[in-house]
């Protein structure tokens, strides 16, 4: 009896091993394929803000909690279950989509730089942000709308990097990262749009460095939202410039991942720099090949538009 209990305890502690193990697994994996998701999360991030411009300072929390309850239900309800059934009968479709996400990704980095040359603004498409409960719910809807496209990316991105663990432990990760990322961004998105408001009642205290630190962050949040917009802005040309490198090399399509390869391992071996020049010459090209892709769409998208009230005649 007493050899059994022993039996069993031991059995229980190699259980409770094997569990402690699954979950370093799972954190590792679903924080490698968080990281590879930063482009589009930036992106969130630095888009996310203009929903709320124009509201009363007491509804911003509650809209942006209801986006990213809108953000969560989109990843869990109708984006993971999707893709882990194609992950499983057509693991090549999830390959494609992802370039297809990455190509998306080019065609919005390189859009926005195109605007901001030509002197024009180019901002994603928002409800009005008119006050009243109607304004509101179009508000929520519009901005659910789009995050469902940049949440699609965000998973396919990083159901990408799990591809090889088993199905249970896919599906794990990609809860674990829905979750993560939905409260990392939208936790974000809560402090910057009430980065003011803390400003301004800290520029009201008596003591002079909390007047200082009030005023430099209410003159500093356009700064900082102006830098995310150009953070967000080459993360999107540089990670879908790698997504289609790496798919095009996934695909049997070596030609241009062979160059740039090359020129990674030609600096490889220089002395203390190696790693680092690496990454600047995979990051650099992946986002020449991100403003190539995304030029080519908007000409494509441009002379579409061109001739299509033309061919309704």
């Amino acid at each position: 009896m007493a050899g059994g209990l022993v039996g069993l305890l031991d059995d229980v502690a190699a259980l409770a091993k094997l569990a402690a193990a699954s979950i370093d697994d799972v954190g590792a994996a679903a924080g490698r394929a968080s990281a590879k998701a930063a482009g589009v999360v930036v992106d969130d991030t630095a888009v996310t803000p203009a929903y709320v411009q124009g509201l009363t300072a007491d509804r911003e929390l509650p809209i942006i909690k209801r986006i990213a309850k809108g953000s969560l239900r989109n990843k869990l309800l109708f984006i993971i279950p999707v893709a882990l059934v194609l992950s499983e009968v057509a693991p090549l479709l999830v390959e494609i989509i992802l370039m297809m996400g990455g190509t998306f990704l080019c065609f919005e980095g390189a859009e926005k730089v195109y605007h901001k040359l030509r002197g024009g603004e180019h901002d994603h498409d928002v409800a009005s942000v008119l006050q009243g409960p109607e304004a509101e719910e179009a508000t929520i809807a519009g901005a659910v709308r789009t995050d469902l496209i940049l949440s699609a990316e965000i998973m396919v991105i990083s159901l990408k990097e799990v591809l090889d663990e088993g199905l249970a432990q896919r599906a794990i990760i990609l809860v674990v990262v829905a979750l993560f990322i939905t409260v990392a961004v939208y936790g974000v998105v809560a402090l910057i749009v009430k980065m003011d408001d803390i400003g301004l009642s800290l520029a009201q205290r008596s003591s002079a460095s909390s007047q200082r630190v009030g005023r430099g962050m209410v003159t500093g949040m356009p700064i900082l939202l102006q830098w995310l917009t150009i953070i967000g802005t080459a993360a999107m040309l540089w990670v879908g410039g790698h997504i289609l490198l790496v798919g095009t090399h996934e695909l049997g399509w070596d030609g241009l991942y062979d160059i740039v390869h090359d020129l990674e391992e030609s600096v490889a071996d220089v002395s203390g720099f190696g790693g680092v020049l690496s990454w600047l010459v995979n990051t650099g090209l992946s986002a020449v090949v991100g403003i190539v892709v995304g030029s080519v769409v908007i000409a494509v998208v441009s002379r579409f538009h061109r001739t299509k009230p033309a061919a309704a005649h």
